[in-house]
């Protein structure tokens, strides 16, 4: 009799303090929108105004699925859904245009807690990429899935398909038709020696070539998720896919060391595994989020002539969000509760 009144007792304090050690647990959430040529005196007041709206309408929403007690990866879900049916950023709605004028989207997912992801890449008719990612990293074997075979697979997971004019925006085609015709002027032209790919560098581009969003949560169970969603380049050839979908490259997760998603020049991420360095250098060189995040965006990344920032996070929820270029969309709620948001190099 008292011995089973003392595993009574037993078990519920165990529980008891699990439920309080599960509620102690810090919650924080960070995004971005894209990192590039962004100068203030460039920006109009009200488009800064729009943009800030909806950074905070993102942080807002996946931070709400965290404080109701919901998983990281929702939180990630649903703040990116924000910003892939916002016509401001290049991901879903809004997205940039390739070099034979279509929208090619590519997103990826990923749970510290497993390890385990899913990617997808040159989607042409999915609304939410980086909901198609969570359903090949949870509904199939794969982790990788692209083109017809991922909205094959879609369609018999029954994703909403919108037709390929769902995409396209007057200021992306119009960006687009100016940067056609500016290749077909360089066309005419002796071709100069450059240290980037050709095309990275073509004038005008930087303002756009840049605009994957991404987010990064940690919930209160102390999981990490990541997700990042994007059109890729402006103009990109036939075929191409930036680092994004790529595993480790632009997008990564892992509890016993940060959450990452990348934004900038594709190749350069993927050569130099950005996301996956990072947490690779906490979990073998003992180095903090803050010293392995500045090290590779601001002295790995730069030294390959690299472009781009990224956000992270990790399990305390300190945040960081370095960019090398003139600014990079962001924000973050800490887990104080804290908003932050920024745009320009301040």
């Amino acid at each position: 009799m008292m011995t089973g009144r003392i595993l009574r007792v037993a078990i519920f304090a165990v529980c008891a303090f699990s439920l309080l050690a599960a509620q102690d647990n810090p919650i924080a959430i960070v995004i971005h929108g894209g990192a590039g040529t962004i100068l203030r005196e460039n920006m109009p007041p009200e488009r800064e105004k729009e943009y800030r709206a909806k950074l905070e309408e993102a942080l807002n929403a996946g931070y709400a699925v965290l404080k109701q007690g919901g998983t990281s990866l929702d939180a990630v879900e649903a703040a990116i859904h924000i910003m892939e049916d916002s016509p401001l950023f290049n991901a879903g709605k809004g997205a940039v245009f390739t070099s034979e004028g279509t929208n090619e989207l590519d997103a990826a997912i990923m749970d510290g807690a497993t390890l385990n992801a899913g990617a997808v890449a040159g989607l042409k008719r999915i609304k939410s990429p980086i909901t198609l990612a969570r359903w090949v990293m949870e509904k199939s074997p794969h982790v990788m899935m692209i083109g017809d075979g991922a909205e094959q697979f879609a369609k018999e997971q029954g994703m909403e398909f919108v037709d390929p004019s769902y995409f396209k925006t007057e200021q992306r085609w119009n960006q687009w038709m100016r940067m056609k015709e500016r290749e077909k002027q360089q066309q005419s032209q002796p071709a100069k020696q450059d240290s980037k790919p050709q095309g990275f560098n073509d004038a005008g581009m930087d303002d756009h070539k840049f605009g994957t969003v991404g987010c990064v949560a940690l919930d209160k169970n102390g999981n990490i998720a990541a997700g990042t969603s994007t059109g890729g380049t402006s103009n990109k050839k036939y075929g191409r896919v930036g680092d994004v979908p790529i595993i480790g490259g632009g997008t990564y997760a892992n509890n016993k060391t940060c959450g990452v998603s990348c934004t900038g020049t594709g190749e350069y991420f993927i050569r130099s595994v950005v996301a996956h360095d990072v947490s690779a250098l906490m979990e073998y060189e003992g180095m903090s989020l803050k010293d392995a995040a500045n090290l590779v965006v601001m002295d790995k990344l730069v030294k390959m002539n690299g472009d781009g920032g990224l956000i992270a996070l990790d399990a305390k929820g300190n945040i960081v969000m370095p960019f090398n270029t003139s600014g990079m969309y962001r924000g973050y709620i800490d887990v104080n509760g804290k908003m932050e948001i920024g745009i320009y190099k301040e």
